[in-house]
């Protein structure tokens, strides 16, 4: 530790001179430290307050260069460095050497910038703000031949790619193209996984994920998986799972996706078909994933039913129901809702027999899977009256329906339940299917749906109490005064922040329910008649003819 201090001291003197020869035996002597005891030697250099000595030893003309920034990369792997090495203005003579044309300083340069930065997303956007994402692209196109600083900028770009603020500068450059390249060369599984580990990040940008695509990393994706679906290693797997999930990414961008999707006739698209039937749960995952990003325009939706995709995800399904992957059943069920969208695939999906392989999943504890099957259920019934009656007096159906309604710990299936459980009613418009829900005690859920925060399923809940009360009043009036219905309604009309059509469904809803003595009753008690009144004058003229309508019914039968 003497020679080190005695080191120092030189250096500081060295520092105030040009002689490279005197600072550069001093620098090799606090290298040495370092490596012997990194920490021992930092607290030393910080000690004797030298870190702000190196700035004017960063000289791109000089010798010393590499070394200075070797020192300032070993010194900053201490946590406790980092901030003095900010505060003693090491990062611009850095980012400036990021210019040079020497490989080791470029190296050793990386190095201590990445060092510095490690964990810190304040230095990383600065660094990104100075525009060293453009130089270190540039200097992976220029360099790709040398492994330690390939290696170098990929561990920057991994960093940097993490910051919302990056994707736009990486945008700017030829990353993809540098990239696309560099990964066809590599035959090692640790180098295609540190550029996998930048492509992840990168590709979450749309504009990238079209530049990949472009750039030609699906067809590497897709050589990666032919190569690797039938191992057994570790690493395969792990580069099988990789490589599918990026190819999923890529097709969550509309542009991206579209360009794959090639009219249905891409090679792309139909290699990942392919996946759909293989007994490799993982592909089977990327397959459905996939199909359900390419069902996200009624165009692709309808040309993928007519090609017959239906029947592959119905038969992967069929695989899943007993003991099945949970996670190839929630991707099969998605890609069937998207494809259930547009109006002309509804009664094609139907005739498939949809429906019956959707059921088979009723008894999943799973959330996700319950949410899916609820979603792909509502999608088929749309618009299509006998396949909702027929699914609304399946009373196994409307019995889970109810029981979901009440899953206070998942929002989601909870919402989808009441959802399905109107659109069941609201599609059908049929008296057994209303005798169905109130039967299995399902009109509490419709009227706590009529109090929901979003206006979609306050509408759906209110049209379905209002066939329920014009279907079967009688069957119903028990639960519509045990479920304080009418204290609902009244609520619902007296809120100024109730959209048009909550009001104007409310009031046909009231007028429905006049038929019953105790809901009557309650109506005069709660005197509906100002209420309604004051809607004559709303801005809305739908809402204020109804409310005279309805004020004329109160009139007559108070």
């Amino acid at each position: 530790m003497d020679n080190l201090s005695e080191a120092l001291e030189k250096l500081k003197l060295a520092s105030t001179d040009s002689t490279t020869d005197r600072a550069e035996s001093c620098l090799d002597c606090l290298l040495k430290a370092l490596a012997n005891s990194n920490t021992e030697a930092s607290m030393k250099i910080q000690e004797m307050d030298i870190l702000p000595l190196l700035p004017t030893l960063l000289n791109p003309q000089s010798s010393c260069t590499p070394k200075v920034a070797n020192i300032i990369a070993e010194v900053a792997k201490n946590e406790f460095m980092r901030s003095p090495c900010v505060d003693a203005g090491l990062i611009p003579p850095l980012v400036q050497l990021l210019n040079s044309t020497d490989q080791e300083v470029l190296l050793q340069t990386g190095r201590a910038l990445g060092n510095i930065c490690y964990d810190s997303h304040s230095l990383q956007a600065q660094l990104i703000n100075m525009g060293v994402i453009p130089t270190l692209v540039k200097l992976l196109g220029i360099h790709s031949r040398n492994t330690a600083l390939t290696e170098m900028c990929l561990i920057a770009f991994g960093n940097l790619a993490e910051l919302e603020s990056s994707k736009e500068q990486f945008a700017s450059t030829n990353i993809a193209e540098e990239l696309v390249h560099l990964f066809q060369k590599q035959s090692e599984h640790e180098k295609k996984e540190m550029i996998f580990e930048v492509l992840a990040p990168l590709a979450e940008n749309d504009v990238i994920k079209l530049q990949l695509v472009e750039a030609g990393v699906v067809e590497c994706l897709l050589e990666v998986v032919a190569h690797t679906v039938d191992g057994e290693r570790e690493e395969d797997v792990a580069q099988l799972k990789t490589a599918s999930d990026l190819m999923v990414l890529l097709l969550l961008g509309d542009e991206s996706m579209q360009k794959l999707f090639e009219g249905g006739k891409g090679s792309v698209f139909q290699r990942v078909l392919s996946w759909i039937p293989s007994h490799n749960h993982q592909l089977q995952l990327a397959g459905a994933l996939a199909i359900a990003n390419f069902a996200r325009n009624d165009g692709n939706c309808i040309h993928m039913v007519d090609a017959g995709i239906v029947q592959k995800l119905l038969e992967l399904l069929d695989r899943h129901v007993e003991e099945g992957n949970v996670t190839v059943q929630h991707a099969a069920l998605s890609a069937l809702r998207n494809l259930a969208i547009p109006v002309v695939n509804k009664s094609k999906m139907l005739s498939a027999g949809v429906a019956d392989v959707v059921l088979k999943f009723l008894q999943s504890e799973m959330p996700p899977v319950q949410f899916k099957l609820l979603g792909t259920l509502r999608m088929l019934i749309d618009t299509q009256a006998e396949a909702a009656e027929q699914l609304g007096t399946n009373g196994k159906l409307v019995e889970r329906l109810v029981e979901w309604c009440e899953a206070k710990d998942h929002a989601g299936v909870m919402g989808e339940s009441n959802r399905l459980l109107s659109a069941l009613i609201r599609h059908s418009k049929s008296k057994e299917v209303v005798r169905t829900v109130i039967q299995g005690g399902g009109v509490k859920h419709l009227v706590t749906m009529a109090t929901s925060e979003h206006m979609i399923m306050q509408n759906e809940a209110l049209v379905a109490l209002g066939l329920i009360a014009a279907l079967d009043l009688a069957a119903a009036e028990k639960d519509f005064v045990g479920s304080s219905l009418v204290s609902v309604l009244h609520k619902l009309l007296s809120d100024e922040r109730s959209a048009p059509e909550i009001k104007y469904n409310s009031m046909i809803l009231i007028c429905a329910v006049m038929g019953s003595e105790p809901l009557h009753k309650e109506v005069q008690n709660l005197a509906f008649i100002d209420v309604v009144s004051k809607l004559r004058a709303h801005e809305n003229k739908t809402v204020s003819h109804q409310a005279s309508l309805t004020e004329q019914r109160l009139t007559a039968q108070s």
